[in-house]
This record gives C-alpha cells, sequence and structure tokens, in this order.
C-alpha cells in the first residue's frame, strides 16, 4: 500500500511539474510583454502567478514529501505616509494620491526580492529536476507494459525490475523531491534576516510598551498599597508619641496598630518583589519556580521537567510568567480542577506544554492575558500555539528557539560521506542509469550528456548497469550511515 501510495504520489508531483512548467511559459511572456512593451502593470499579476504555484510546491512538498519549507520572501513594504501638506513622495516626485508610491514600492519590491526568480527558476527546472524523478517509477512501469504489450521478453524483464525497484525507490524519489523543492524555494539567509528584523522591530514596541504599562503598575502598586501604609504608620507613630506620657495605654495601642501596618506593608512589598522576579526562579531555577507556582495554585497541578541545564535569566523570566499566566487564566476562566505542566527541550529548543481539564474556549485575540503572553514570547522569538475547543480541554504549548546550549557533533568521516551519498546517489542511479537505459531500450538517437551512450556499443550496456550499481551503492551507504547516526543519537538521548 506504501509503494502504491507513493507512485500515485510520485505522478501527482510530475504532474504539478508540467503545469508549473506551463505556468513557468504564461510567466516568461508576461516578463517579455513587460519589458519590451512597456506593460509594467503585468509584472504583480505574473508574480503573484508564480507564488501561488510555488505555494503548492511548498505545501504538497509538507503533505506529501514531509518536508517543511518556509517561504523565503522579503517583507512586504509599508504603505506611503503623507507629508505634512498631504502629498506623497516617491523619489523626487510628488504625488497626490498614495497609488503611484505604493504601486512603485510593491513593483520594487517584487523584483528586488532574489526569492521571485528562483521561484521563476524552479518552476522552468522542476519538471526534469524534481518531477521527472518523482514520477520516473510510474514512467518506468508504463514503458515496461507497453513492452510487454508488444511481445517483448526484455520488456517482461524491464517491467519485473521496475515493480521491484518501486518499492524502495518510489518512496525515496517522492522525499528527495521535497528536498529538491526546499533546496530551491527554502528561505535564503538575507530574507530570514529581512523577516527577522522586521518581527523584533514590531516585538521592540510591544515590549516598550508592555515594560511602560509594568512601570506604571508598579508605581500605582507602591502609591496606593504600601507607600499609603508607610506613610499611616509614620503618623501613627507621631500620634503615639504625642500620647506617650497622658496616656501611655492609648498610645501603647497604638504603637502595636502601627507595628502591624508596617508588616502588612512589608508582606504587599514582598508580593509586589514576587510578581517583579520571584526569588525562588533567580535562586533555584526554571524547574523548580514553575513547582512553588504549581503549589499556590488553587487547582491540581501536575509538573514534569526535564531539562539539561539552566536557561538564562531573561528566558526564565519570560516562560516563568508565561505560565503562571496560562494558570492564573484556568482558575478564573474555565472552571479547571485539574491542570498538566510539561516542560522539556528539542535540540536547542524550550518547549512548554501547559494542558488544563476546563470548558475550553479560550481565545488569545479576545483577551489581554493570552495576548501578553505572545509579546513577551516574541521578544525571544518564541511562539504560543493554543487549542482550546469548546467543551475543553485546553491545551498551550510555548516554544521558545534557541533557549538552551547544545552541542554540535564534530564533523567526522561518516557525516562527510553520508552528505556526499545522500547529495549524488541520484545522479548515476536516475539520469546516466535508468534514464540512459531507457534511450538505449527505445533506440533514441540522441546522446545528450548520457555518459554511457557516448561509449562504443560493446560498453554501453555494462556503463549503464555500473551507473545503476553504483548510485545503488551510494544510496544503500547512505541509509546505512543514516541509520547507525540515528541510532547513535537514540543512544545519546536515552
Amino acid at each position: 500500500m506504501r509503494t502504491v501510495r507513493a507512485l500515485a504520489t510520485g505522478t501527482a508531483l510530475f504532474g504539478v511539474a508540467l503545469f508549473g512548467e506551463l505556468v513557468a511559459a504564461v510567466a516568461l511572456v508576461g516578463m517579455v510583454l513587460s519589458s519590451v512593451l512597456g506593460l509594467i502593470f503585468l509584472v504583480p499579476p505574473v508574480v503573484r502567478l508564480v507564488r501561488r504555484m510555488t505555494r503548492l510546491n511548498r505545501r504538497l512538498a509538507h503533505e506529501w514529501s514531509g518536508v517543511e519549507i518556509d517561504e523565503p520572501y522579503l517583507p512586504e513594504p509599508q504603505p506611503p505616509v503623507p507629508l505634512a501638506d498631504g502629498w506623497y513622495r516617491d523619489g523626487r516626485s510628488l504625488y497626490r494620491t498614495p497609488r503611484i508610491p505604493a504601486f512603485n514600492r510593491r513593483l520594487s519590491w517584487l523584483l528586488k526580492d532574489s526569492a521571485t526568480w528562483r521561484d521563476f527558476g524552479f518552476l522552468a527546472a522542476d519538471v526534469w529536476a524534481g518531477g521527472l524523478l518523482a514520477g520516473a517509477p510510474a514512467i518506468l512501469i508504463v514503458v515496461g507494459v507497453v513492452q510487454v504489450a508488444g511481445g517483448s521478453l526484455l520488456g517482461l524483464l524491464w517491467l519485473l525490475l521496475a515493480l521491484g525497484s518501486a518499492r524502495w525507490y518510489a518512496p525515496w524519489a517522492v522525499h528527495t523531491h521535497g528536498v529538491i523543492a526546499r533546496v530551491m524555494l527554502g528561505s535564503t539567509e538575507k530574507a530570514r534576516l529581512a523577516r527577522q528584523v522586521d518581527r523584533l522591530a514590531r516585538a521592540r514596541t510591544d515590549v516598550v510598551d508592555s515594560q511602560a504599562a509594568e512601570l506604571r503598575r508598579i508605581e500605582r502598586d507602591l502609591h496606593d498599597g504600601a507607600q499609603a501604609r508607610l506613610v499611616a504608620v509614620g503618623m501613627t507613630i507621631g500620634a503615639a508619641e504625642e500620647l506617650m506620657e497622658s496616656d501611655p495605654a492609648a498610645a501603647k495601642a497604638l504603637l502595636a496598630k502601627a507595628r502591624d501596618a508596617s508588616s502588612t506593608a512589608l508582606q504587599e512589598l514582598r508580593q509586589l518583589v514576587r510578581g517583579i522576579h520571584p526569588p525562588v526562579l533567580a535562586e533555584r531555577g526554571l524547574a523548580d519556580a514553575v513547582r512553588a507556582l504549581a503549589l499556590d495554585t488553587p487547582l491540581r497541578a501536575h509538573v514534569t521537567v526535564e531539562l539539561p541545564s539552566r536557561l538564562d535569566a531573561p528566558l526564565e523570566s519570560a516562560a516563568y510568567f508565561a505560565v503562571s499566566e496560562l494558570l492564573t487564566n484556568a482558575v478564573r476562566h474555565s472552571g479547571a480542577t485539574q491542570a498538566w505542566i510539561d516542560i522539556s527541550s528539542a535540540g536547542d529548543k524550550l518547549r512548554i506544554t501547559v494542558t488544563d481539564d476546563g470548558h475550553g474556549g479560550a481565545d488569545a485575540s479576545r483577551g489581554t492575558g493570552l495576548a501578553g503572553i505572545e509579546r513577551r514570547l516574541a521578544a525571544f522569538d518564541g511562539v504560543l500555539a493554543l487549542n482550546s475547543p469548546v467543551g475543553g480541554p485546553t491545551t498551550a504549548v510555548i516554544e521558545l528557539p534557541r533557549a538552551l546550549q547544545v552541542e554540535r557533533p564534530p564533523l567526522t568521516w561518516k557525516t562527510v560521506t553520508m552528505g556526499i551519498c545522500w547529495s549524488l546517489c541520484w545522479l548515476p542511479l536516475f539520469p546516466q542509469g535508468f534514464v540512459a537505459m531507457i534511450l538505449k531500450l527505445v533506440g533514441m538517437k540522441e546522446k545528450s550528456w548520457f555518459l554511457a551512450l557516448h561509449m562504443p556499443p560493446s560498453l554501453q550496456w555494462p556503463t549503464i548497469i555500473g551507473m545503476i550499481l553504483l548510485g545503488t551503492g551510494m544510496l544503500a551507504t547512505a541509509a546505512t550511515l543514516s541509520a547507525q547516526h540515528r541510532k547513535a543519537n537514540e543512544v545519546a538521548c536515552a
């Protein structure tokens, strides 16, 4: 069943690649018209068409090949801002409306983004690079069926060979198509940095606003709480001094009242300090701080922590207050009785999962608490994923990348050999092997760049078979070394 699914997927990917070739041809015509005839208004729709097609390829690579591909495009330009007199400036020109400046900005953004041209290149080359690779098993089987239908005994041997190799080749070809798509359509370092700068700029604004609000809250709590109580303590002590000689009993009562008020003010100051940065967090780390937090909550909280080391103080603080806010929401709004907190690591990534048995229905867009968590995490490139269907349960997952220090394994001959074999095994196996074999069987005279077809006739079949064996050996070596590497990682993690 897995082989049949891989064959169908590879055939579909080959069809998508053929359709992408058609889209690339249409886009080429549009770009030629825009540059030769000055039809510059054709550029945005042409680029949007190409990007829709490459987005489809990214989605199929994720769903069918199991390869995640991030979008590589630079952030969209901001809309034009009018000057003080209401006009819009674009270079040295002024415009009454923002239409032309906005169009020029968008056109510059589309044409200067290298991902735009890589999208064109992918659609033009996909049918030959990845599409033919993914569709090769089905094509080979069809060739074998045609040969058998023609009464060829060699065709029967060919069909059996194609069916036998499809069991391992078809799933590998589908996955390799996704890898090729990731290489050609993945995000570049420039695009990643541009998106990160844009995201950090927004996060910085949110953090500054959040810090200003936090300072105002602390000032308000000090003014209305501890400061007012300390002023009252001073006034009470002053009244007791005046009554010390005339009414010692009343002075003693006032001093007792002042002592109670000072104790209350001290307690409020401790709570305020705990709200800013809990001492247990600074002294004992995130694990013990969350356990202490779980003991203070009215819920029955179950805490599981698996961390190899402590985090940096800002990351610990952000994670702690995020967990605190999630537990507070569970107590106030969900009607939960139990909560489960799991803190673990995945490589250098910190992952925190908080689940409660409440009635669900939580939505980050309808409250300030969850939005505040997102703002706090955004400063560290962290994310909050929330799943809270009506009726419960509610599960919140927090991920903070690059939170833990992970030692990178040293580069060895095995890893180098594995990388070389995975990267180059398709070259002798597919174009120089199977494709050359097909051309030899059908009797085509086109030799192109196929090495075996340039050899003397007596050496062509040995060369083709040698190429297939070489590619198969490289693939087997890569698979064996990958399995050993994965097993070693599992033993190390255990």
